[in-house]
Formats: structure tokens, sequence, C-alpha cells
């Protein structure tokens, strides 16, 4: 059985979805313990307060988009929201979640390739962890906006490396340039607090 940091070093460092699979395959029991408990992983908690600083109505749909073990979701939860949808590509973690009972449906999903949900379904996105090093890039922003109405907002953190890595800032200033989105919010936060990584935390109004 492998420690937790290098588990977490191979989530990281994946270099396919294969081993990204099998890395969260066997952290998925201890997942939450060692994130929340151990590591100090703060980015749930700041991301689901953003999102819900804007969210007028408790009772909107909302998409956990890379929703893992569903630590978002029950953080949403706790805080009112009763219909939140889950996707993620991993089954175990998938399962993780399923196990919470705070979810209206979760499936599987591979962020990297177009969803199968209608446009316009949700209220509000929301992605936590997902957009980091070895995971999803900024490529897959466009189906997030294209399954959220118009006037919803889709919150997000960006890892700071992959940020700079894989041109987040161009990508993302490109899609409000085609009149997308527009930013109503952009900070620095901390991320994981055991490592010193921090992360953009991002909230977008989807304009069309």
């Amino acid at each position: 059985m492998s420690t937790r940091r290098e588990i977490h070093d191979r989530v990281l460092n994946a270099s396919n979805t294969e081993e990204l699979m099998t890395a969260y395959s066997e952290w998925a029991e201890k997942y939450d313990n060692d994130l929340l408990g151990e590591m100090g992983y703060v980015a749930p908690m700041i991301a689901s307060k953003l999102l819900l600083s804007h969210l007028e109505d408790k009772g909107a749909r909302i998409m956990d988009a890379g929703c893992g073990t569903g630590i978002v979701g029950e953080l949403l939860h706790r805080d009112g929201c009763v219909h939140i949808d889950g996707l993620d590509y991993s089954p175990d973690m998938l399962e993780k979640a399923r196990e919470k009972q705070i979810y209206q449906s979760l499936s599987r999903h591979d962020l990297t390739k177009p969803l199968d949900i209608t446009t316009n379904t949700y209220d509000a996105v929301i992605s936590v962890g997902t957009f980091t090093c070895g995971h999803v890039g900024p490529e897959a922003m466009n189906e997030l906006i294209r399954i959220t109405r118009p006037g919803g907002g889709i919150c997000f953190t960006v890892r700071e490396q992959a940020w700079e890595e894989d041109g987040y800032r161009t990508r993302l200033r490109g899609i409000e340039n085609d009149g997308l989105w527009e930013l109503q919010e952009l900070r620095t936060a901390d991320y994981i607090q055991q490592e010193g990584a921090r992360c953009k935390i991002c909230l977008y109004s989807v304009t069309a």
C-alpha cells in the first residue's frame, strides 16, 4: 500500500488516464481523511463559499464537475443546497460520493470529452481540484459553459502550477473575449496548506 504522499505524487504526475484512475482507486477509501484531516485541503471551503455568495436561490440546480468523493457537494448541502448533481471519471471516488446521499444524480464522465448533458441544464457549476496538474486542462471550460444557463455561475479552482504551465490565463481571457462569460471574481488562495500549494479561484457569469 502506498503512503499518502506517494499516492498524491502519483495523482499529480500521472502520464495517462489509466495511471490516474489507478491512483484514485487506491486513494478513495482514505481520500477525505488524508486531504481534509491531514493535508489542509481548504480550497473546497473557499470555493463553495464564493459560489454561495453569488447564488440567489439555494434551490438552484448545481453541477459538481469532478466531484470526487463529494467533498464540495457535502459543503453545499450543509448550506442548504438541495439540487446537486455530480460527475467524475473515477468509479471508486463516485462510490464514496454516492455513500454520502447528498447528490440527486451521479454519473461517470470524462471532462476532456463532450458531456452527454443537455445545453443550459444547470443554474451553476462548481469544479474544485479538477483543473490541476495531470488532470483536466482549460479546454474543458467550453462544455461547462454549454451546460450552464445564461446568467448562471461557474466557479472553479486552478492549481497555481497548472495555471502557469497550461495557459489558463490566455484561454480564459479568450473565452471572455468571445462573449461566452464575464469574470465576476478572481482571487489567489490557499489550496493544500500542508504542502504550501496555492490556487486561483475563479467565478464567471455565463452570458451566452
